[in-house]
């Protein structure tokens, strides 16, 4: 028998505890140490208080993280992460547990639930499927590794404290995922460089790489100046500064054929596919 508990009381170490275990065996291989954890939780919204757990004599055995926030002009909650520990599965633990959800989130007249999932994970597609959640969009994930990495410079980068992203908008070609999100780099700002390329006197582009783990969650150049090396030049001064051996872009949309064709021609690879999915409540 298994009890269902809110995590508002839950200590971020037993629930980083729960996630590790949970995802020890996941197909994509998580280095998560607790302050990668928690900024992971900070950088995605968490709310304790519409996530929960499941438990087994005291054991945290499962859970479902989730964020709250405005998505597209609608209250939203986010799926950080739902897992079950190896030996609980196949119990219908998460579907107990996305129920219980669902049903909270209507009653805090949240307006809709978005997640994402790697497309290859058959069973867990299925599942939300079968709880009406719907494919919004495809991604593809890429990393890059450092030391096979060749730099390229055609124009000045400066790194600077901050930038206002929301008058850089008009250089995005599509609306970033949660994750990559503007809401998502103010909730941690601390934790990127910041950097631009300037022409003619203006900001022409720029670039955001997390400090220590070398995620890129947004590069842009205006339209007008693309095809000038603008976007390998921030590149490379992206790559040079993080301290991860690793660079990677996570959660690009599928179908941007000549951002996909930049980051294979700058050395990264192909590393996996998600779909992005939304539940109407």
């Amino acid at each position: 028998m298994y009890s269902y508990k809110m995590l508002d009381k839950i200590s971020m170490e037993t629930l980083h505890r729960a996630f590790v275990d949970a995802f020890s065996d996941y197909q994509v291989k998580m280095d998560l140490p607790f302050w990668k954890f928690q900024q992971m939780l900070q950088r995605r919204g968490y709310h304790p208080e519409i996530s929960m757990g499941a438990f087994k004599d005291e054991r945290m055995v499962g859970f479902v993280i989730n964020g709250l926030r405005n998505w597209n002009g609608k209250e939203t909650a986010y799926d950080l992460g739902t897992g079950v520990v190896k030996e609980y599965r196949r119990q219908g633990i998460t579907s107990d547990l996305l129920l219980n959800i669902e049903k909270l989130l209507k009653e805090k007249n949240v307006e809709q639930y978005l997640l994402e999932v790697i497309q290859s994970n058959e069973s867990a597609v299925q599942l939300y499927s079968k709880h009406n959640f719907k494919i919004q969009r495809e991604f593809s994930c890429f990393q890059l590794e450092k030391d096979k990495f060749i730099p390229q410079t055609t124009c000045t980068v400066e790194c600077v404290e901050k930038i206002d992203l929301k008058q850089f908008k008009e250089f995005w070609d599509v609306e970033p995922s949660w994750q990559n999100s503007i809401d998502s780099i103010y909730a941690v700002p601390e934790a990127f460089i910041y950097l631009v390329a300037r022409l003619d006197h203006s900001i022409v582009g720029y670039g955001i790489i997390d400090k220590k783990t070398g995620d890129i969650p947004q590069l842009a150049v205006n339209q007008n100046y693309r095809g000038k090396g603008i976007a390998s030049s921030i590149l490379t001064e992206m790559v040079q500064r993080t301290e991860s051996p690793k660079v990677s872009v996570l959660n690009m949309e599928a179908h941007l054929k000549p951002m996909e064709d930049f980051l294979v021609k700058s050395g990264f690879e192909y590393h996996v596919g998600q779909y992005e999915m939304l539940l109407k409540l």
